[in-house]
């Protein structure tokens, strides 16, 4: 019974993660359709992945007609904080769930569902952290397969004004975070500063679009850590604390 509650438990702290998933991946199917890519596709895709900013500029490389090598290392820098997160949500795992059960939890632990997994009162179970991924898992895959037939259905006029719902959840991303702190603001203008030289420049406009994303990822970070370290403890103070 424990272990039903256990599952229950995840499954309802999940609706609302997958509810938002759902807004979030119609667009996604609506794009993956414009860009050439089948329904089963972009179902296959959003299946596999469960990363909104990692499958956005994943396809936006595609569509550009860049190589599997561009991909593959934009995915790497994008979701490389899903590692850390990993890491650090295997200090609120329970010390019952086994290496293999990490690994399959590691799979669907997004922003959203760290967050909530790191929020909850007690140390969580394999069977919870399950049902915190499976309905945003359905949402996200879901949404996508909603947006590819509803991009087959509605006239492309409507398709056009749904696809803007991208460009207005980076903004909703980005602009509150930016509002709250000046090194995000400070990284997001380098970011867009780098981003206008390599595609205004003519002796840069080689660069493909892939390459463009990973270099002013990695610049502008680079300048945001330089610019502002984060501050650690000493070891005296940290000992008080």
């Amino acid at each position: 019974m424990d272990k039903k509650i256990e599952f229950c438990n995840g499954l309802k702290d999940g609706i609302p993660i997958a509810l938002g998933y759902f807004a979030v991946s119609f667009s996604f199917g609506i794009l993956a359709i414009k860009g050439g890519l089948s329904t089963l596709a972009a179902a296959i895709t959003s299946c596999t992945n469960l990363t909104s900013a990692g499958q956005f500029a994943g396809l936006q490389i595609i569509i550009a007609g860049g190589t599997i090598a561009e991909i593959i290392l934009t995915q790497f820098i994008i979701n490389l904080r899903y590692a850390l997160m990993s890491l650090s949500l295997t200090q609120k795992l329970d010390k019952s769930v086994s290496l293999g059960q990490r690994f399959i939890i590691a799979f669907g632990n997004t922003d959203e569902i760290f967050a909530v997994a790191m929020g909850h009162f007690k140390d969580v179970t394999f069977l919870y952290m399950i049902g915190l991924e499976l309905l945003p898992l359905i949402g996200w895959t879901g949404g996508t397969v909603a947006g590819a037939i509803a991009c087959d259905l509605l006239p492309k006029s409507v398709c056009s004004a749904l696809s803007l719902a991208l460009y207005g959840m980076f903004v909703a991303i980005v602009v509150p975070a930016a509002k709250k702190s000046r090194p995000v603001m400070v990284v997001v203008f380098m970011a867009a500063v780098l981003s206008c030289i390599l595609y205004y420049v003519p002796f840069l406009q080689f660069i493909s679009k892939g390459i463009g994303i990973i270099i002013c990822t990695i610049i502008a970070a680079a300048i945001g850590a330089i610019l502002f370290p984060v501050k650690q403890p000493d070891n005296e103070t940290e000992g008080k604390a």
